[in-house]
């Protein structure tokens, strides 16, 4: 007989509020109806769904316990976000995750109040979490700062560097470990379960704390004896030892998936007097989904798919993606080369390095989510004589930018940056984009800067980085697929800052950076078709420029207009400072830079970021005849 209500839990629930009038015997019902909702939500919309389901009953019992908003609840990265953004006010906008002008795929302050800090970098949770905690404490107000951070994100210090500063947080501050992959604890069973509810429970804390108290009274030595049988016993039983040198009471490790014990662990820790706790949960991703339960990714992003197979939309045929094109062109150097070699920062798949990895497995390190360590380990490798290729994404590279100034570029030591993502990249919005490796790259001393206009030139460029033994040099594409150019059989090595011309005309001259030239040369069409003659140059390098190139561009064309996918401080502002050391603006030469508007621009996809940032066709057609206007319109003035 089913007893279950006629109308759906879930139906019932706006807030977190509400979830707290339910019955503990409840939850496990609305889990299994939000677990059905994130399926259904990403198979309209796809995006990362494997992470979601692993933490629907972890979701479900911290919103349960806790005081949400006023306890601070910070996800790491921000992938397993989609449950907690239905159970928060914003189920009736679940279907428009990722899509322009819809929900964020991460967490976003301005989205919520429920999303006290945002996220999409890795490894961030706990040095936000412990900043409320504190700030709390210190405006003596209630509420507890509380990160839930996935076992993968452990591999990056900073968490670590948070943890070592827990203890002025005080009983504020919950760690939640979510362990689903690296398998880093014991089988969780009836015993683990029952040890971590019995330590975490009012009555041992209690206890614990006035034998540490009488302990104190006692000889130093017998003291320290105390502490650590105390540390030892409950280390053999449970583990936890490295989360208790770094002052974390530790609980653990609990099925992630079983309500009955996590929610009065979850008590426990919220009512306790103790300091800073971790407790360390096991849960499965893509949990109660057979699709993703049986993928080896077990789903971890996805393109639509229908909600019964699991089946994927596939893309249309096209050309292949600029990360294949430079894997397939880096294990040709390898095979050509024994010292070129490859390090990832837990990226294999998404650089393309797993493909590298099936064939130089000795040859390709996966460091984990440490670019820090990635980038000075590549120097490292460099100074001994190594061809290191060090592929990041763009976004990612931005948090290694001191050891690319300090250990490779000071050093000018020959690491090659294989910079993917560059430019914009659509769903994932503003915190993934590949905004600013020209600005922060192009400014530093002994620095090469490439950027392939399409995939034959990613081919050159890999090769040309991997005979380049002077310094450091990078070689920066988009995410997505190429424009379909037949790849070269034999890889051509670029002389350093050099460009080429690919349309030569009189009037309008087009200096493109990386693959904007294919929109550079549909506006040389559209103006030719209005009676202005363009050149069109891939300048290939954004350093050194291709001074002779650009000089000549300058002095024999009525408008220059520089093209990039980048932030202001890039092309356009070194282009600029030739421009203005030599005195070529002062002969009346129209020169105008356009590159991504000084913003960080939300989601959507990628064609309609580009066409709102004014970096299509379109928009350097409007660039070159309002340049063109302005200069008529200062002369009849000056007429008259």
């Amino acid at each position: 007989m089913n007893d279950r209500p006629s109308t759906p839990l879930l139906d019932q629930i706006d807030w977190p509020s509400d979830l707290r009038g339910l019955k503990p015997e409840q939850l496990g019902q609305l889990a299994d109806e939000l677990r059905q909702e994130v399926i259904s939500a990403v198979g309209v919309t796809g995006g990362h769904l494997g992470s979601g389901l692993g933490v629907v009953e972890l979701t479900t019992a911290i919103h349960y316990v806790f005081n949400t908003p006023e306890d601070k609840l910070v996800w790491d990265v921000g992938h397993q976000c989609y449950p907690h953004k239905i159970l928060t006010g914003r189920r009736d906008r679940i279907r428009t995750l990722r899509q322009g002008g819809g929900l964020s795929g991460f967490t976003r302050r301005a989205e919520s109040e429920y999303d006290p800090f945002g996220a999409a970098h890795s490894s961030t949770s706990i040095s936000a979490a412990l900043g409320f905690a504190v700030a709390n404490k210190l405006a003596d107000r209630p509420g507890k700062g509380i990160a839930v951070i996935g076992d993968g994100a452990m591999s990056a210090g900073m968490a670590y560097e948070a943890m070592n500063n827990a203890r002025e947080a005080g009983n504020r501050l919950i760690v939640i470990l979510n362990d689903n992959d690296m398998s880093i604890a014991p089988p969780v069973g009836g015993l683990s379960a029952y040890l971590a509810r019995l330590v975490s429970s009012r009555e041992f804390l209690g206890l614990r704390g006035f034998a540490k108290r009488l302990a104190r009274k006692l000889p130093r030595p017998l003291h320290n004896a105390a502490r650590k049988t105390d540390e030892f016993a409950r280390g053999m039983a449970m583990g936890g030892t490295l989360f208790e040198e770094l002052g974390f009471y530790y609980v653990g490790p609990i099925d992630g998936h079983n309500l009955d014990q996590l929610i009065p662990v979850l008590e426990n820790v919220r009512d306790a007097a103790e300091g800073p706790c971790l407790i360390h949960v096991v849960t499965q991703k893509g949990k109660g989904y057979a699709p993703a339960e049986a993928a080896a990714d077990k789903y971890h992003g996805v393109q639509k798919f229908d909600v019964i197979t699991g089946a994927q939309a596939k893309a249309p045929p096209g050309p292949p993606s600029y990360t294949s094109v430079f894997a397939t062109a880096l294990i040709a150097e390898a095979q050509r080369d024994a010292r070129v070699c490859a390090i990832t920062a837990a990226m294999p798949s998404g650089t393309g390095l797993d493909k590298f990895a099936e064939a130089f497995p000795d040859r390709s390190f996966d460091v984990g989510i440490a670019e820090q360590h990635a980038v000075t380990f590549a120097a490292g490798l460099a100074a001994e004589g190594m061809r290191p290729f060090c592929a990041i994404y763009s976004t990612f590279l931005q948090r290694a930018y001191d050891q690319v100034v300090h250990d490779v570029a000071i050093q000018n030591l020959p690491v090659r940056f294989a910079i993917d993502r560059a430019g914009l990249v659509g769903a994932d919005g503003s915190t993934h984009a590949g905004s600013f490796d020209v600005a922060y790259l192009a400014t530093l001393p002994n620095m090469v800067v490439m950027a392939a206009a399409d995939e034959a030139e990613l081919v050159h460029m890999v090769h040309t980085c991997a005979l380049h033994d002077d310094g450091p040099i990078a070689v920066r594409y988009p995410r997505g697929n190429g424009v379909g150019v037949a790849l070269p059989s034999v890889p051509e090595r670029l002389d350093i800052g050099k460009g080429r011309i690919v349309r030569e005309g009189r009037q309008v001259a087009i200096l493109s950076l990386g693959t904007r030239l294919e929109e550079a040369l549909k506006a040389a069409e559209t103006l030719e078709a209005k009676g202005l003659s363009t050149t069109v140059a891939d300048l290939r390098f954004a350093k050194p420029l291709d001074e002779a190139l650009i000089r000549r561009l300058l002095t024999t064309h009525e408008v220059a207009v520089t093209v990039e996918e980048g932030a202001i401080g890039g092309l356009g502002a070194h282009v600029l400072t030739l421009a203005s050391d030599h005195g070529l603006i002062d002969n009346g030469l129209k020169l105008r830079t356009m590159r991504l508007p000084d913003i960080f621009q939300d989601h959507d996809k990628p064609e309609k970021q580009y066409a709102d940032a004014k970096l299509d066709a379109a928009g350097i057609v409007d660039t070159v005849l309002t340049a063109l206007r302005h200069n008529s319109a200062g002369v009849e003035t000056a007429r008259a």
